[in-house]
């Protein structure tokens, strides 16, 4: 294993996919200046045919990856902040995901849609939205949300490999955290969730960003003789429902953390999955921890105060457990 952050786990794993394969090519807002790290270096390394810098226009941009997807390159559209993909819109949600239906499986479209979501940078309303949700819904293409270096790394290459398309939403808050990637090539499956903590409790499934607090919880808990189980989905489109409910299973208690906003957000999927197929396996209610319904602060006090943190997700679990203790 080796320590990296999850910006420069990324820019690994596309110097890996661009050397492994000539048909990669990446065009995007600044990927040759790479203002957040993660395209760094190459196009120095792969030139100016494969590495481009394209006028700021979404619309044009995500046109453009469906094209040359479809003529026979795999392509990765680095659209800078996930809210850039609300004018990309017309292109992934009429084109990518639909194309390979209304052509009966003659055009396959291996793309890659990059952003970097969500909030804890300050970035003002305009650049911290983290769509997941949104996208899940189309249907036609991959949702992929790590949580950590080295999933960061072993998705981009899975997704990369992919002959549909992909979302690759990296949560903006776990840019330059550390985090473990290994060594040896690791591709890590499309829609397979991990069990970052194992626990007895409580099922915490936490998605993206929400895994450090979540962790944070859970260790604040655990002194507290609360035994919490991490799931990271990793990909929430398609869900692993399995690993969620067999987690369910074990616990009989969820609490879901999601930095979507409530009333668009994947916890709320994950609650009616539990209700409706895990409904024999709960011991109380389920809690959905999600960002406030607004749109989020530039000022870094009230951004905090809406986004979920370790405090709020440990006190939901608190609620759960005296919910089933009365």
């Amino acid at each position: 294993m080796a320590r990296k952050r999850m910006i420069h786990a990324i820019n690994d794993a596309l110097f890996e996919e661009m050397e492994r394969d000539e048909r990669v090519i990446l065009f995007g807002e600044d990927v040759g200046t790479s203002i957040f790290g993660d395209t760094r270096g190459l196009q120095q390394k792969f030139g100016r045919e494969r590495v481009r810098d394209t006028p700021i226009s979404e619309t044009v941009m995500a046109g453009m990856a469906v094209g040359a997807a479809a003529a026979g390159y795999r392509v990765v559209c680095h659209l800078m902040y996930a809210n850039f993909i609300y004018t990309a819109f017309d292109a992934i949600a009429n084109q990518a995901t639909k194309l390979r239906l209304m052509t009966n499986g003659q055009i396959r479209l291996p793309i890659v849609f990059m952003a970097v979501g969500g909030g804890g940078r300050s970035n003002s309303a305009q650049h911290s939205d983290y769509p997941h949700a949104a996208l899940a819904s189309l249907g036609g293409l991959y949702v992929v949300t790590p949580g950590n270096s080295g999933d960061a790394k072993g998705l981009l290459k899975s997704a990369i490999r992919c002959d549909d398309p992909v979302v690759f939403l990296q949560p903006a808050s776990r840019g330059g955290e550390m985090g473990d990637v290994p060594d040896e090539e690791t591709l890590i499956p499309l829609g397979k969730a991990t069990v970052t903590k194992e626990g007895a409790d409580v099922t915490l499934v936490a998605i993206a960003a929400m895994q450090r607090p979540a962790l944070r919880a859970a260790a604040e808990l655990a002194e507290e003789g609360i035994d919490v189980e991490v799931v990271d989905p990793r990909t929430v489109f398609p869900l692993d429902r399995a690993a969620i409910l067999d987690s369910l299973k074990k616990t009989g208690r969820l609490v879901v953390a999601d930095e979507a906003r409530s009333a668009g957000s994947m916890a709320n999927q994950i609650a009616a999955i539990a209700a409706g197929e895990g409904f024999r396996y709960l011991k109380a209610p389920v809690t959905c921890i999600t960002t406030r319904d607004l749109p989020i602060a530039y000022s870094p006090p009230l951004e905090t105060a809406m986004i979920p943190d370790a405090a709020r997700i440990a006190d939901g679990i608190r609620t759960i457990m005296k919910e089933r203790a009365a």
